[in-house]
């Protein structure tokens, strides 16, 4: 093959893979329904809990990846039932909070209407799981502001480049296809994949993110003492100026990856991860490797792989990752690599292993949703005090600026964007994304 014809070749195969990416993305993006009946749960399960006698006064809050939009339309829901003793950030005793959710089992059951009631009272967190009228999963737990607060980062980090959420949301359905995104069984928990994703887009080069210490340089949850409004509102402060900040540096150089070339990267750059792990662990606060002898705080090692919570440090949100279920992890992440070569592919193999059993509600079944059809931009999805605020903007070029570059780099080839044939929502631009900035209401006075 002429080296012309193979260029050719290869630019067909990234605009397949490219669009066969941003289908799945299309189909699994939720839609207004589904915001609808995550907020219909809400409420119904805020008429219980305003029921309990134990838990008058508390609010009911929700957390999670409906918080920071890194759902899909299956998403489950994560809620935190917040005990109010004054204005101040309180931290309920491990009992008490199994007492207050067995109180809300009962009230529960009374109610009727949610099946598969659960209550996991040794967990690291107590959790009361549930599923409701609609077929969605949720989690119950007390006073998580922790959850909170992590879930609003997330949210504002989408706000540097929005192409981080369209790969969590590809990754985490891949992942969900390999059987690798659950934490009961040794896997990875969607937060881990989330900042697993992070840390990528710290790695490129050029970069898409910073460190995570660029925009809040100290330990999120030791900060959250005191007057919850004056804590919370520190920590937004700082966050929001800094995001500003990167946005409005022009100094910084544009990575212009396609979301196909950003998921075959991710891959790469976590193909040799069961070698790694032994030695070094993942810091999204630092935005590099680390050697695990070298950090004080990871030591001593017990654990199979070690991806730091950048908010809570030097917490591990890898550590229920078992050593068999890293093997899995990293077979999933070899063959899929291996079927991504333009070699073995068309639709049918691409969608296949991404998607796998999903694949046929996500084509052919289901009809576009147009941007006039459902525009987050024009309907307030959130009700007042429940969602992170949006940062005031300053004047920026259009595309997204990088942040200082760490170890384990992963370039990315810069090729020309894909075709524009989402219906209007999405493009392989750099700054053309499915994720959209909703008007949202200001925080909690």
């Amino acid at each position: 093959m002429s080296a012309s014809r193979h260029t050719q070749y290869e630019w067909q195969w990234q605009q397949l893979l490219e669009c066969t990416l941003r289908d799945i993305l299309q189909s699994i993006n939720p839609l207004r329904e589904d915001w609808d009946v995550r907020f219909h749960m809400i409420n119904e399960i805020r008429a219980v809990v305003q029921s309990v006698e134990s838990l008058r006064g508390a609010t009911v809050e929700p957390y999670g990846s409906f918080v920071s939009e890194l759902f899909t339309k299956w998403g489950d829901l994560d809620i935190s039932i917040e005990l109010h003793h004054g204005s101040y950030i309180t931290s309920a005793g491990r009992k008490h909070k199994q007492s207050l959710l067995v109180d809300v089992l009962h009230a529960l059951r009374k109610r009727g209407g949610y099946r598969r009631l659960q209550f996991i009272s040794n967990a690291r967190v107590p959790i009361l799981k549930l599923e409701g009228r609609y077929n969605i999963s949720c989690d119950i737990s007390v006073n998580n502001l922790s959850g909170q607060m992590k879930s609003k980062m997330l949210y504002w980090i989408n706000e540097i480049d929005g192409r981080f959420r369209d790969l969590v949301l590809l990754v985490k359905v891949w992942a969900n296809n390999h059987r690798i995104n659950d934490s009961k069984s040794g896997t990875l928990n969607s937060y881990c994949l989330s900042l697993l994703v992070v840390f990528h887009f710290q790695t490129l080069e050029p970069p898409i993110l910073p460190p995570l210490r660029e925009i809040y340089p100290g330990n999120i949850i030791d900060d959250l003492t005191g007057l919850r409004a004056a804590a919370e509102k520190q920590i937004e402060d700082i966050c929001g100026a800094n995001i500003n900040r990167i946005k409005a540096d022009r100094s910084r150089i544009v990575n212009r990856s396609t979301l196909s070339e950003l998921f075959i990267s991710f891959l790469a750059k976590f193909s040799d991860i069961c070698s790694r792990a032994s030695t070094q662990g993942v810091s999204p606060f630092s935005g590099q490797m680390e050697d695990i002898d070298s950090v004080m705080r990871w030591l001593p090692k017990t654990y199979a792989l070690f991806v730091e919570d950048p908010f809570e440090q030097p917490a591990n949100i890898a550590r229920t990752v078992s050593s068999k279920q890293l093997l899995r992890i990293a077979e999933a992440i070899r063959v899929t690599h291996v079927t991504l070569v333009p070699e073995n592919q068309n639709r049918a193999s691409l969608a296949s292993v991404m998607v796998g059993q999903h694949l046929p509600p996500l084509f052919g079944t289901e009809t576009p949703v147009s941007r006039n059809e459902f525009n987050p931009h024009s309907t307030r999805r959130y009700p007042p005090s429940q969602m992170p605020p949006k940062f005031p903007r300053k004047p920026m070029n259009k595309h997204q600026k990088g942040g200082s570059n760490g170890a384990m780099n992963a370039s990315t080839s810069q090729k020309k964007p894909m075709d524009k044939r989402q219906n209007g929502e999405t493009n392989g631009s750099p700054n053309a994304s499915t994720s959209q900035n909703p008007q949202v209401w200001k925080p909690r006075k």
